[in-house]
């Protein structure tokens, strides 16, 4: 009689075991990174469409929209960029994928160049980790001491210090015109 019934216990942590499997490994996709898009919405379809020597800003704008933004110093260049990120824990955002589209337009208006960048196509900078100097801002301990002489009043809160508030309160009857702090009859 025992053996039917371990035979069927088997079975039933067997299936459990697979079911466990089958949902922690589900699970994991929800641990992926999510891709956060970011810039302008760079498509090889639309840019293709624009023809060096023919279009015109408007047919850039038609086909691509605003740019991100223009040349610093020429208004006829126009920069589209567009980025694909996922948040990694404790750290910056990581770039999955990076895409800059520069057009060149003429002063009449026209296009000159297309030009598609991309991550190869980067130049990266590296931070540097040491700190201005700024004058002024490192005092020692003698200017330290001499600055801070005059400036504690211990009787500052409690006599209102020039106005109607202070610890007393506004007006009280403790002596006219001197908020509380003048002699009284």
């Amino acid at each position: 009689m025992t053996l039917p019934r371990r035979n069927r216990m088997t079975r039933l942590h067997g299936a459990c075991t697979a079911l466990a499997a089958v949902l922690a490994l589900s699970g994991c996709a929800v641990f992926s990174p999510t891709p956060i898009p970011r810039g302008s919405l760079v498509e090889a379809d639309d840019y293709n469409q624009l023809i060096p020597g023919s279009s015109s800003r408007a047919d850039a704008l038609d086909l691509m929209g605003t740019p991100t933004t223009k040349g610093a110093f020429d208004d006829n260049t126009w920069i589209y960029i567009s980025m694909t990120t996922h948040l990694v824990p404790m750290d910056y955002p990581a770039v999955i994928k990076q895409d800059v589209v520069v057009l060149k337009f003429t002063p009449s208006g026209t296009l000159q160049s297309v030009r598609a960048l991309d991550r190869k196509d980067a130049i990266h900078v590296a931070m540097v980790s040491k700190i201005t100097p700024t004058p002024g801002t490192k005092v020692n301990i003698l200017q330290q001491i001499l600055g801070n002489v005059g400036r504690y009043n211990p009787m500052q809160n409690m006599m209102g210090s020039g106005s109607a508030g202070g610890m007393m309160g506004g007006y009280n009857s403790q002596g006219p015109g001197h908020f509380g702090s003048g002699n009284s009859l």
